[in-house]
């Protein structure tokens, strides 16, 4: 059977695909990036890694391989499982498993597996069509722009005086139109003074009588407001907050019958566990949750506590 195949098409859809009994490849979104050494261009694209940990069945591979293969689940699953052990016996005997399109599979000195990545294939279907591409250096050229420095002159004029005609002054005689003229401006603009200074005095008065209406009216607001008997009760205000998303959720197991699911919440709740039915999922299975988690590192946090001390066979569903 060639696993690997089928796994290569769910991680195009899925966050998470487990291997029963060997264990889970995981996919986290990687934005552009850009080689400044060698100025080549990578798209956005989803980084595949490898946990041994979460190896416990949730259906989804070798549900997708039955509907495939038109084969029974359980069947399906002793062929999945028969693969497993050869991967197994193979890592055992020192062998690189190398899954087409995923990556490498290997034994460390430690004797746990050790994961290395394919970069053929880019899950992350909105950078369908993109590829990576180098682009040429750009090479700059400055140009060195240079001012010739010329000198200053600086030519005087001489100017040459020109003689100016020498004029005698006639003593001119003054009519009597011209005073009368003069006291008539004299008078037009103590006219004007005088209205200009009445239309002040009228203003500033007009501003003192507006101060005092206003305070005499501010007096009978305040009496109005604090002193009235009759107060009126104003409407309360209910403010509804926004639920925060939960889109982690530490599985407990995923049940054909709905009503051992409940029961299984029922139990987690006794336990002190924040439990719920998460509902069905594709396959028809009633999925129940010890917790549910908005961020995937509180989740895997949870995970961990719950795989030492509870069940080793809980794991991780994200959900969107």
């Amino acid at each position: 059977m060639r696993l690997e195949l089928y796994i290569s098409d769910l991680l195009y859809r899925y966050e998470c695909v487990t291997v029963p009994n060997f264990g889970a490849f995981l996919t986290q979104r990687k934005g552009a990036q850009v080689h400044h050494t060698t100025n080549a261009f990578y798209p956005p694209t989803k980084e595949l890694s490898f946990n041994a940990q979460l190896n416990s069945n949730d259906g989804l591979l070798v549900k997708y391989i039955a509907d495939l293969t038109k084969e029974d689940y359980e069947s399906t699953l002793q062929k999945v499982l028969s693969e497993v052990d050869t991967w197994k016996k193979d890592l055992n005997n020192s062998e690189i498993i190398s899954l087409e399109n995923i990556g490498d599979l290997s034994l460390n000195v430690e004797g746990k597996i050790q994961f290395e990545p394919s970069y053929q294939l880019n899950y992350l279907t909105s950078s369908f069509g993109l590829s990576s591409f180098v682009s040429s250096e750009i090479s700059r050229v400055v140009e060195e722009v240079r001012e010739e420095i010329r000198p200053i002159v600086v030519q005087e004029e001489v100017e040459e005086a020109i003689p100016l005609p020498i004029v005698e002054e006639t003593r001119r005689r003054r009519f009597p139109w011209t005073y009368a003229a003069a006291a008539a401006i004299i008078l037009t603009a103590g006219v004007f003074g005088f209205n200009e200074y009445s239309k002040t005095q009228q203003e500033q008065q007009q501003i003192v009588e507006d101060g005092k209406a206003k305070k005499s009216i501010d007096k009978y607001i305040q009496q109005a407001t604090f002193f009235s008997t009759n107060p009126v009760e104003l409407p309360s205000i209910k403010l509804q907050v926004a639920k925060e998303v939960q889109n982690y959720h530490v599985v407990a197991g995923a049940f054909r019958i709905e009503g051992n699911a409940h029961e299984k919440v029922a139990e987690l709740q006794a336990d002190g566990f924040d439990a719920e039915l998460l509902g069905q999922n594709r396959y028809g299975l009633h999925q129940v949750s010890y917790a549910s988690f908005s961020t995937r590192a509180e989740a895997v946090t949870a995970l961990a506590k719950i795989k030492q001390t509870k069940a080793p066979e809980a794991w991780l569903l994200v959900t969107k």
